[in-house]
């Protein structure tokens, strides 16, 4: 009987499929206060899409997450309930409709992660993590009315003689009120792709759009490098080549910069940079924050101006010496921006709020102009998204 009720149940397209927007976990939520909520064939038909039909009768629907609002759902006859890793029941499933659709939605409090199962009859059915970390965007980070909006151009590079074999996809930001044949500031990124996305996490091209027309930034052209993967891969693997470039120590990542990319920047697009350490900057997160930190101590006469978030300065190619070198060289002329979360990485490389803490403290030891910033947030670049035009307004705060 249950195959036959499944084959029937994929054959049937669901009802007003194209009648409402995508439903969000906190759309069900407010959904589900309404009375009849339980018998509504809409609401069943658009938490199925939410979740996926496929996913649902094969037990593999994942937990969806908007801001702090969890929302998790599961196809049998029997009551599911949905219980943390640890043994707390977060709470029995609420069925809707007659086939064994079931959901349980709830507020989380912010900055936590844990693994969950979703249980029918005391066997799980369903397993899997939620990750909670919101932060919310300032208008700096979304588009304003009458603010001018910079150009982006991409180009592949496959022609590295510092790293061969490699390709590698490029970005380049030009603001609207840049003038051809002048000279403006220049700021590196590393995983640049997902960073200048304007509808990405990050959105920097749309900070750099607010800030410039502000005059809180100067005219600043960005350069988004991308890792290189290696020749055999393609486009959407994960680039074979990004620990080398980003977590080794020394100047092959900077001379790679200096001699072939920002070369070719300057003659597809006919920009010219600013030649004076202080209107130049490099940024990155994780190991491309190390990278960010390598390229200007390297060549402080190239760039004055670090932003490096979640910062990978542990031991895996021997970033963990950082915090050691600095207190035993000659302070060098850069401003260096960190951020960290007290929820960041800890595994056999190293603790890395440890790893920052420390770097805090011989930046301020050797008094380097620096700024270092503290949140909860987890790895990645959550928790630096929302705080970037602050950062940039720090970092480029007296250059015209």
């Amino acid at each position: 009987m249950r195959p036959l009720f499944l084959a029937l149940l994929l054959a049937v397209p669901a009802l007003g499929q194209t009648s409402r927007p995508p439903l969000s976990p906190t759309g069900l939520l407010t959904a589900l206060q309404a009375a009849d909520a339980g018998t509504s064939r809409e609401l069943h038909d658009r938490v199925v899409r939410l979740f996926g039909r496929q996913n649902l009768l094969s037990g593999k629907a994942a937990a969806k997450i908007e801001a702090t609002t969890a929302a998790w759902a599961l196809m049998d006859m029997q009551p599911g309930r949905v219980v943390r890793e640890n043994g707390t029941v977060l709470g029995d499933m609420i069925p809707l409709g007659t086939d064994g659709l079931q959901v349980l939605v709830l507020k989380l409090p912010n900055f936590q992660e844990f693994g969950y199962r979703i249980e029918v009859g005391g066997v799980t059915r369903v397993g899997g993590k939620v990750h909670v970390e919101h932060f919310d965007y300032t208008v700096d980070s979304q588009r304003q009315p009458n603010v001018p909006v910079g150009r982006l151009e991409r180009f592949e590079w496959d022609q590295s003689s510092i790293f061969p074999d490699t390709k590698r996809s490029v970005t380049v930001y030009i603001p609207q009120q840049y003038q051809s044949g002048s000279e403006a500031c220049l700021m590196v990124w590393q995983d640049g792709s997902r960073h200048v996305d304007p509808t990405g996490s990050m959105r920097a091209s749309v900070v750099f759009d607010n800030l410039i027309h502000q005059k809180d930034m100067p005219i600043t052209i960005g350069v988004f490098v991308d890792p290189g993967r290696k020749s055999q891969q393609k486009s959407g693997d994960k680039p074979g080549n990004r620990s080398l470039e980003y977590d080794s120590l020394g100047d092959a990542y900077v001379r790679f910069l200096l001699n072939e990319i920002l070369p070719e920047v300057q003659r597809r697009y006919g920009v010219k940079f600013r030649p004076e350490a202080q209107a130049r900057a490099i940024a990155g997160g994780s190991s491309g924050g190390i990278c960010a930190f390598t390229a200007a101590w390297e060549r402080p006469d190239q760039f004055h101006k670090v932003l490096s978030w979640v910062g990978t300065f542990v031991d895996i190619r021997g970033g963990n010496a950082y915090p050691y070198l600095l207190r035993i060289t000659e302070r060098k002329p850069i401003r260096v921006y960190l951020l960290d979360g007290v929820n960041d990485l800890d595994n056999q490389f190293g603790n890395w709020p440890l790893a920052n803490r420390m770097m805090e403290a011989s930046l301020k030891f050797m008094n380097y102009d620096h700024r270092v910033d503290w949140n909860e947030c987890f790895h990645g670049s959550r928790g630096m998204a929302p705080s970037l035009p602050e950062a940039l307004r720090w970092l480029w705060r007296d250059v015209k």
